[in-house]
Order: C-alpha cells, then sequence, then structure tokens
C-alpha cells in the first residue's frame, strides 16, 4: 500500500513540476526553431497568416477531432490539463462540465524584453483559451487583443547615465507597484504595429512580439492536442 502512494504522489510530483504551458526562455527556443532567428523577417513572413477577428483581436481556432470519443471522456482529458497547468485558478474563469466549455486567461508575462534608443519595453500577453467540447471532438480558440506593455523611460541606450535617476529597465517589478515613475504600463494594439504597420518607432519590438505571440498559440494548442489523444501523464486511460 505505501508503495502505491509513493508511487501515486511521484506521479503527481512529475506532473506538478512540469504543469506550464511554457516559460518565456522555452518559448523563445521554440520560435527560433520554427521562425528563424531574425525577428523582422520572421514577423513579415508571419503576417499574411496571422487572423485578425471583428474586434480587431488575434484569433486562431482549430477543431481537434476525437473519434469514439463521449462528452465526458473529453472533458475529463481536458480538464486535467487544464488544472495541471494553470495552476492560478482565477485564470480559470468558465469550468462548466454541462455546458461542455472551460475558458481561461492566463498572462504570459516578458514574452519580449527590448532596449530601444530612448526607452526600453517589456512585453506580456493574455491569451483567452476558449475550450468548447463535444462527442468526438473539440473546439479550440485562442485570442490575444493586444499586447501589455511595460515601458521604462530611462532604460534606452539614450538614457541617464548616473545611477541616481536610472532604472535599467526593471520590467520585473511587484505586481500593483507604481512607485517608480519612470515606469509606466501602457497597451498596444497589434495591427497598429509591425509588420502590419511599417513605419512603426517599436518595430523590433513588435516584431518579435508577434512571433512569440504566435508560437504561443502553436504550443497550447499542440498540449492540447497531446491530452486529447495521448493523456495528460500518458497512463491516464481506462485500462487499468
Amino acid at each position: 500500500m505505501k508503495l502505491i502512494v509513493a508511487a501515486a504522489l511521484f506521479v503527481c510530483a512529475a506532473v506538478s513540476t512540469s504543469a506550464q504551458v511554457m516559460k518565456p526562455s522555452d518559448l523563445e527556443a521554440y520560435a527560433k526553431n520554427r521562425y528563424g532567428e531574425k525577428w523582422l523577417d520572421a514577423a513579415a513572413n508571419l503576417a499574411p497568416q496571422i487572423p485578425f477577428d471583428k474586434n480587431q483581436s488575434i484569433t486562431y481556432q482549430e477543431i481537434i477531432e476525437a473519434p469514439g470519443k463521449t462528452k465526458s471522456q473529453l472533458y475529463i482529458a481536458v480538464n486535467y490539463w487544464v488544472t495541471a497547468t494553470f495552476k492560478d485558478k482565477q485564470a480559470i474563469t468558465l469550468n462548466d462540465k454541462d455546458a461542455g466549455c472551460i475558458i481561461i486567461s492566463s498572462t504570459m508575462k516578458n514574452i519580449v524584453e527590448h532596449t530601444g534608443t530612448l526607452n526600453s519595453y517589456s512585453v506580456s500577453i493574455t491569451p483567452v483559451i476558449r475550450i468548447d467540447i463535444k462527442d468526438g471532438k473539440v473546439r479550440v480558440t485562442y485570442t490575444v487583443q493586444n499586447y501589455d506593455i511595460l515601458a521604462d523611460r530611462t532604460g534606452g541606450w539614450l538614457g541617464p547615465t548616473d545611477r541616481k535617476n536610472r532604472t535599467y529597465g526593471d520590467s520585473k517589478r511587484k505586481e500593483e507597484d507604481k512607485t517608480n515613475e519612470n515606469l509606466y504600463d501602457e497597451q498596444w494594439e497589434i495591427q497598429k504595429h509591425y509588420p502590419f504597420v511599417e513605419k512603426d518607432p517599436q518595430k523590433r519590438t513588435c516584431a518579435k512580439a508577434l512571433v512569440m505571440t504566435h508560437a504561443y498559440s502553436n504550443a497550447v494548442l499542440d498540449k492540447i492536442n497531446e491530452a486529447i489523444k495521448n493523456g495528460m501523464v500518458g497512463n491516464d486511460d481506462d485500462d487499468w
């Protein structure tokens, strides 16, 4: 009995330690592997493929076929992945088994950190992931409305040289900390920046932001696909 309990705890620990879609550093490696290391070129190549909805948000949608699996079976598989991946339960804004719908809104912080001439920028995104479940199929809708920017007016190459007035692009400030007057928040509409607008002062920042946003959508869809078809840990089927 003790061995069984120990084994169960080991499996739970394994799930917990890998329970995130992807860290920013892993996402960057994933993006470079898929799209190359030249962010400006990669963004320009991706631009024709980026789907915008009626609200000018990037929205991807994929239907994952799962023949022979009931709505209940698919809900269990997807819910297992969702609850293991998104540890902040506030990120799961809807989880309705009867309706077969799960909605997640979770921030991916600091996917881009770029030093410009005058300012430095840290870019985060908050995708909304909606998962609709029916017998034999799952529909995933992934939406990103804008880039969330933390800008540092002293962090650019031409920023102050004295330590007293320079914050060194402190994009790791604590939540809700508004005490540093050099740091300010902005939201950038994706369609109003590169590669959709050629003459963009934040061209390099937005090029990488677009590629990373697109790559993250692929990572999310890949993970959900895997959870549906092969389970979360590879041994969570009905044959036990």
